[in-house]
């Protein structure tokens, strides 16, 4: 009556006694069947390794790791490399994996990159790894144990050889990176070479040492010009006497030519201070006409002494005096000393010319300076940067041709295994006996649903909603009668003999 009335617990110990058959039938059932699949499936055996990660054997204050890529990543680019047809595909002739005639080459890759297990070890710190497992599935116990150390042995290697690839390929990137920086540099050093030369003594270097050297120009300027002042006196005054001297006591003596010879001292002494006022200026240049009109005065002279003619009477002839012949010799050596005070000066000031031209245009040059010196300490910069890390990759590549870096280490060798980890019978016997068990409740639950007998007065009133007035007890011997609908379920059911009940 499970369709017809609630259940009460005094239900289900009768229900289980009617079904209990049902329900241990369908678990014994499909107990023996887990176990029969069992033994039907074929086995497959695990083997299994231990690869533990050891770090380089150097610090890496001394020789930095030239791959710095995650562990994580690059265990995962090495599988992809690894499980790749060209690699997996000679495994699979040689052990003749999958061998079975329904199996294409692709299905039989497939099927080997499935057994194929990596299964990382993850440390307590962040990103660590010390190290990870690899295992490998098959129908047959050694099969298992060599492909697993072919697998492993492929993993090392790999390792090794792109730790190698990556350290010789970021020092070949470096040397050719290097070069490269090396001829930029050397093109800034040219360009700073010729702006020096270009601009000697107006660098911004130089600008304190020209500022102090004007100074000190400036200082014999004035130094020059007091020489000059005092030498013009000088001459001044000796013309002064040598006129008075003169007049006082003419004299004309063109057989010795004394007057004569002594304009052709001066006019010699002229020519010097103009060659030295035409290497320093140009023809329109004050000093120089000034010089210019001085000598053609002087050549004049001498020409008017050159056209006067001689006296031949010797009573006539008279001689200049010792007094006046001393202060003509100090009267040339003035007009001299004049003439060099004069070029002194001029030099000094032609030098002052050019210092201030020089400080004028530091500004400028500063600019242009600064310009060439930036490109040319940038290319330094990087060239020594680039040096520095060339330096560290060419240790870190040495390191990694020695095998002292980082390696893959195999701590356990792959093993032999002694059973097979699929199918674990005790698990298939287990869920069988589960299966069955449910199958069972289901299949009872389901036939009391479809049951509509009356066993007891709760089904009188659940069915009829009168209440019971007297049950009569079931006599043997007497026939019953079956409902139609119910023959069909005699094979599944066993139908209790009804109550008679009397109602009203």
């Amino acid at each position: 009556m499970l369709g017809h009335r609630e259940l009460t617990m005094l239900d289900y110990p009768e229900m289980l006694k009617r079904r209990g058959w049902l329900i241990l039938a369908s678990t014994f059932l499909l107990l023996g069947v887990g176990v029969a699949v069992s033994y039907i499936l074929p086995p497959q055996y695990v083997s299994q390794t231990l690869v533990l990660i050891e770090q380089q054997k150097v610090p890496e204050n001394y020789v930095k790791p030239v791959v710095t890529e995650d562990l994580g990543a690059r265990l995962a680019s090495m599988k992809e490399q690894i499980l790749s047809r060209s690699r997996i595909e000679p495994i699979i002739e040689r052990f003749n994996l999958y061998g079975s005639k329904k199996y294409t080459m692709d299905d039989r890759i497939d099927l080997t990159r499935k057994a194929i297990g990596i299964n990382p070890i993850r440390s307590g710190q962040p990103g660590g790894m010390p190290g990870f497992f690899i295992s490998f599935k098959a129908q047959d116990a050694h099969t298992a144990q060599q492909v697993c150390g072919e697998i492993t042995s492929l993993f090392v290697s790999e390792n090794l050889n792109a730790r190698q690839q990556s350290a010789q390929g970021t020092t070949d990137f470096l040397k050719q990176q290097l070069d490269e920086a090396k001829r930029s540099l050397d093109d800034q050093d040219a360009k700073l070479a010729d702006f020096e030369r270009k601009n000697i003594g107006r660098l911004p270097e130089q600008e304190t040492s020209n500022t102090n050297t004007l100074q000190a120009l400036t200082t014999q300027l004035d130094a020059a010009t007091q020489s000059v002042n005092r030498a013009q006196q000088d001459v001044t005054f000796l013309e002064a006497l040598v006129t008075q001297q003169s007049q006082e006591a003419p004299h004309t003596d063109p057989a010795t030519g004394t007057s004569e010879d002594s304009l052709k001292d001066q006019l010699k002494d002229l020519r010097k201070q103009k060659e030295a006022l035409d290497a320093l200026y140009t023809p329109d240049h004050p000093d120089v006409v000034a010089m210019a009109r001085q000598i053609a005065s002087v050549q004049a002279q001498i020409a008017k002494e050159q056209t006067q003619p001689a006296k031949t009477d010797s009573t006539a002839k008279h001689s200049d005096s010792p007094q006046l012949q001393q202060l003509k010799a100090q009267l040339r050596v003035a007009h001299q000393a004049a003439a060099s005070a004069k070029l002194q000066q001029t030099q000094i000031e032609g030098e002052i010319r050019k210092y201030e031209g020089k400080l004028e245009s530091s500004p400028m040059v500063e600019e242009e300076y600064k310009q060439v010196t930036r490109d040319h300490e940038t290319a330094l910069q990087f060239y020594n940067t680039l040096l520095t890390k060339m330096n560290e990759s060419s240790m870190a590549n040495a390191l990694e041709h020695r095998e002292q870096g980082e390696q893959f280490s195999v701590m356990d060798a792959p093993n032999l295994p002694d059973e097979p980890t699929f199918p674990n019978r005790l698990q298939f016997a287990g869920g069988g006996l589960v299966a069955g068990l449910i199958l069972g409740l289901l299949l009872a639950a389901l036939l009391e649903y479809r049951d509509t007998a009356l066993r007891n007065e709760r089904d009188i009133w659940a069915f009829t909603k009168l209440p019971t007035l007297a049950t009569i007890a079931h006599i043997d011997g007497i026939p019953q009668v079956t409902p139609t609908h119910h023959r069909r379920w005699k094979f599944f059911s066993r139908v209790d003999k009804p109550v008679e009940s009397i109602g009203h």
